[in-house]
């Protein structure tokens, strides 16, 4: 435990390239379960999985296991030797997704995992065009920061060229509405496409998309999206690549979220949920694509490529998930949750909107139901005053949105905590009403 003449925060003040926001007011000594601990003692309820990562909790004892005999035997190689537990991986992965998804990368990150895909799109349509919503978040690298448009875009100089937008879903703020006022996604998608065919050169490579824009505040892609946006690539001969980060590995239901539209992509990206908050990735694509990338001399070539403690870890994350039932757990635990969200929404004024599926789901503030007005200082209350009661939340705050929360909990989170997080959140918003 610290005294009082450490200088933590001193030094982290000094020495630390700040990187996004403000750092957490709180110095985490250990975490296991669904709850970090900070140097105090204090317990803290993560209702984000850490960095919307850890599906099995902090410190799962398998994972804790595989790493130790990993770190021991076999960790890191050069990246053009194979383990046995790398191809493995990609074994149990093609089994696990759906169609012809059958060839695998291991990369370390999401960023890393959606370069490979975009750098594979246009390669093997001998194109340069990548098409995003405008809401999306699929990493800082180059070519995945020239995909984002949730964030981080302004003052770094031109993004690379070619990328293009469609505009996301999102029901609550939408203008385009039937005639009963439901969100009419359907003409929003082919205004979207018209607006699109007028920007491309002709060039179309590839449409990357999130089957739920976290960072975007979650917006969920409405059933039957998938579908028609599919449809729409394929007439203009582009890739559907889909970015499954966070909705991966049982988080909303499903082992995958595009199961539930029937749709196989031709690339789809997994980390976070994948290495269980370990820095884990892959980009998996068809025997096709990966074929016509192979004959033009694709390239992406990285220190950490089928690292064999990577591999091990995400082997033991599919066997804990499959062999526990994660998926339907967190089907089961998202009804509870998300009962007890829009039962918030009922009773709070502030409570605009609840959104989502499974164990990742949102809270939309505004000042008031009528207007939807953005409520940007309640937000960062709401944020503040669940971590002095024990609750860890992520606030999403973009421009036109007052403050969406986002909740990731572990999928392996017992139910009592579940609704614990929810009565912190409910005592933390009327704190933050009354502040």
């Amino acid at each position: 435990m610290a005294d009082g003449g450490d200088t933590f925060w001193q030094d982290a003040e000094r020495h630390l390239i700040r990187y996004g926001g403000g750092f957490t007011p709180r110095v985490i000594a250990r975490a296991a379960g669904a709850y970090v601990h900070d140097e105090q003692g204090r317990a803290i309820l993560d209702f984000t999985s850490g960095q919307m990562s850890a599906v099995l909790g902090h410190s799962h004892p398998e994972v804790v296991r595989t790493v130790t005999e990993s770190i021991s035997t076999l960790d890191h190689l050069y990246s053009g030797m194979l383990s046995r537990p790398v191809v493995e991986l990609a074994r149990r992965l093609a089994d696990s997704l759906p169609g012809p998804l059958e060839r695998m990368q291991l990369l370390s990150t999401g960023g890393e995992a959606n370069e490979a895909a975009i750098k594979m799109a246009k390669l093997s349509t001998g194109r340069y065009e990548v098409v995003a919503l405008d809401r999306s978040w699929h990493g800082m690298t180059t070519g995945a920061a020239g995909a984002t448009f949730s964030a981080g875009r302004h003052g770094y100089g031109p993004p690379p060229v070619g990328n293009l937008t469609l505009p996301a879903p999102d029901a609550y703020r939408s203008p385009f509405r039937h005639a009963d006022g439901s969100h009419d996604w359907e003409t929003e998608l082919d205004y979207g496409f018209a607006t699109l065919d007028r920007q491309s050169s002709g060039s179309l490579a590839a449409c990357l998309v999130e089957p739920i824009l976290s960072s975007g505040g979650i917006l969920e892609l409405p059933p039957g999206y998938l579908t028609r946006l599919h449809e729409r690539c394929r007439e203009r001969g582009m890739l559907l690549v889909v970015d499954e980060a966070q909705t991966g590995l049982g988080r909303t239901g499903t082992m995958y979220a595009v199961e539930r539209d029937g749709v196989v992509p031709d690339i789809i990206t997994l980390s976070k949920t994948l290495g269980a908050g370990l820095p884990v990735a892959v980009v998996v694509t068809t025997a096709e694509i990966e074929e016509r990338c192979h004959d033009r001399g694709h390239l992406f070539f990285t220190t950490h490529s089928s690292d064999p403690l990577a591999a091990a870890v995400a082997l033991t994350v599919l066997d804990v998930v499959e062999r526990d039932g994660l998926a339907h757990r967190a089907r089961m635990l998202g009804k509870a949750l998300g009962d007890r969200l829009l039962d918030l929404r009922e009773r709070y004024e502030v409570v605009g909107d609840v959104r989502g599926r499974g164990l990742l789901q949102g809270v939309e503030l505004v000042t008031d139901k009528e207007s939807r007005t953005p409520a940007d200082a309640l937000g960062r209350a709401v944020t503040s005053a669940a971590l002095d009661l024990g609750l860890h939340i992520n606030i999403v705050q973009l421009p036109g949105l007052g403050g969406v929360i986002r909740m990731a909990p572990p999928l392996t989170i017992e139910e009592s905590e579940l609704h614990e997080g929810v009565d912190l959140l409910e005592q933390a918003i009327a704190g933050a009403m009354q502040g």
